[in-house]
């Protein structure tokens, strides 16, 4: 079996009316598909580039957001989550489209890191400089649902020596 890439990732909204708003206006996704669900709520899709899509489930009642347990609480700083849940979605954009997308999120008030962070193999991850030792770079914003977002762009073609690391064990029961 061989998957060939995603193709779409579901997700719960508080408002679905705002959540379209934001991926068509700011994020410049177009709606490609709606669903009325049985149960009263809906099922709404975006075109997120390359033939995947980012869905989105409202119902008429849901449990409260979880910031700190199924989603970041507050990025870098405390963006730990809890197993099985989502911890951020990735957005690919060309290398050259980062400072674009710092642009337009601070145009439209959207809550967002105001750099764009060069991650590395260094003790930390990330460095101040471009250099040949990035691999991806990234910028991180929250849309209005409080789900963590980012812009990547890889800046090199993994290959086995970018695999070096043995997996650690669970420490906590699933």
């Amino acid at each position: 079996m061989r998957t060939t890439g995603i193709n779409h990732l579901a997700l719960v909204c508080r408002d679905m009316e705002e959540t379209v708003k934001f991926y068509t206006e700011v994020l410049d996704m177009p709606l490609v598909k709606t669903v009325a669900l049985p149960d009263g709520g809906q099922h709404f899709f975006f075109d997120c580039g390359g033939g995947a899509t980012i869905a989105f489930f409202w119902w008429p009642e849901t449990p409260a957001a979880a910031p700190g347990v199924a989603s970041v609480r507050h990025f870098p700083s405390d963006s730990k989550t809890a197993v099985g849940s989502m911890n951020h979605v990735a957005f690919d954009v060309a290398p050259g489209e980062l400072s674009a997308c710092l642009t337009r999120l601070k145009a439209a008030g959207v809550e967002h890191l105001p750099i764009i962070v060069n991650h590395d193999d260094s003790p930390s991850g990330v460095t101040g400089e471009l250099h040949e030792g990035v691999f991806v770079r990234s910028v991180y914003f929250t849309d209005p649902n409080g789900i963590m977002m980012e812009f990547a762009s890889n800046t090199k073609t993994f290959d086995e020596s970018d695999v070096r690391h043995t997996p650690k064990g669970a420490t906590v029961e699933v």
